[in-house]
């Protein structure tokens, strides 16, 4: 009871006690002469706190740095890109000077992305791509809204109003049949040590449409026969896609041990891949154009848009619909319906 009778035969027996800002905030005690000083008392302390919200919390001078540790503890650790994340986040809440998260607004974080450079020490003073920026802003806010889920930040999302850059969408580089063979070649005949492997890679890629990094962690636990099954994948489910006994055949015959088949990290093979690529493929591109190459010539060849989608793992059929317009039909109409023809 906040209102009791101590009965220790002093003059002021009735006690208050009460705690405003919760059982874990500053506790008032207060005696009185009677139960009904004492009552009134008790209404008067906890009306001022209900009439004044903002006074029964102490004021949150955690900085941004102290959110995204809070973060890391209560979510980031359990995630599989957690600790990307996290690196990435520290070095935005460097750059904005770390300040007090009470007192950070969007326009603070808006100044900073109009101003923001390379830091790298490689290449300072370069502007920043638009999908760099709106990566380092859906991280972020993305942080804030997971600690108001979890009720460790009490106040509204700073973040959550600020809408990403917008980008054109870039078209994807792919090879040719005739490239295909001459980067398969190429790789053939390379004798840098991880050439053998990544050869193999490659074709797993061209065949399956993985990505890369899932090709190179491949274990011999996820291959049966004529059949590979991709796990810990980006979009976070298992896939299986078949193979031909002749790749099946292929990828047990260079397996480095009985458990994995490959031992190449993912920069050496980016190397490798970017030494056989042909000009007009970007940079960033060059581990990820082996992906697209396979579901260019999946619907050249008529392949149906859900099955492919299953295939590659998009979770959303949008992400698939990149590919859409190499379908044969696809819009056909204009063709058949312009005024021209008709």
């Amino acid at each position: 009871m906040s209102v009791r009778n101590l009965k220790d035969g002093s003059k002021k027996t009735w006690i208050c006690e009460c705690y405003p800002s919760g059982r874990d905030g500053k506790r008032i005690r207060k005696r009185f002469a009677t139960k009904g000083e004492a009552t009134a008392f008790e209404h008067f302390t906890m009306s001022e706190v209900n009439d004044k919200p903002w006074l029964a919390d102490k004021v949150d001078n955690r900085r941004l740095k102290d959110l995204l540790d809070t973060w890391w503890e209560v979510h980031g650790h359990t995630v599989k890109t957690g600790q990307n994340s996290y690196h990435l986040m520290a070095k935005t809440i460097t750059m904005l000077n770390n300040p007090i998260a009470h007192l950070f607004t969007k326009k603070d974080y808006l100044a900073y992305r109009a101003n923001r450079v390379s830091y790298h020490r490689n290449h300072p003073n370069v502007a920043i791509s638009s999908s760099t920026q709106n990566i380092e802003l859906k991280t972020l806010r993305s942080m804030f809204n997971r600690l108001i889920k979890y009720d460790v930040w009490k106040l509204p999302n700073p973040l959550a109003d600020i809408e990403l850059v917008k980008i054109a969408e870039k078209e994807l580089s792919y090879l040719t049949k005739e490239q295909i063979h001459n980067v398969l070649s190429a790789l053939a005949a390379d004798d840098s040590l991880p050439a053998k492997q990544i050869h193999v890679v490659a074709k797993i890629c061209l065949a399956t449409g993985c990505r890369i990094g899932e090709a190179l962690s491949l274990k011999h636990s996820q291959i049966t026969k004529y059949k590979l099954t991709f796990t810990e994948t980006k979009g976070k489910k298992n896939r299986s896609v078949p193979i031909s006994p002749t790749l099946y055949e292929e990828i047990l015959r260079n397996s480095v041990s009985s458990h994995a088949i490959f031992n190449v990290n993912y920069k050496k093979a980016w190397m490798c891949v970017k030494r056989a690529l042909p000009n007009h493929v970007p940079a960033g591109q060059a581990t990820h154009v082996f992906r697209h190459t396979f579901a260019s010539h999946f619907m050249m060849n008529g392949g149906d848009i859900l099955v492919l989608q299953r295939i590659l793992g998009h979770q959303k059929i949008e992400q698939t619909m990149t590919y859409s317009h190499f379908a044969p039909e696809h819009l056909i109409q204009a063709v058949e319906l312009n005024p021209l023809e008709n």
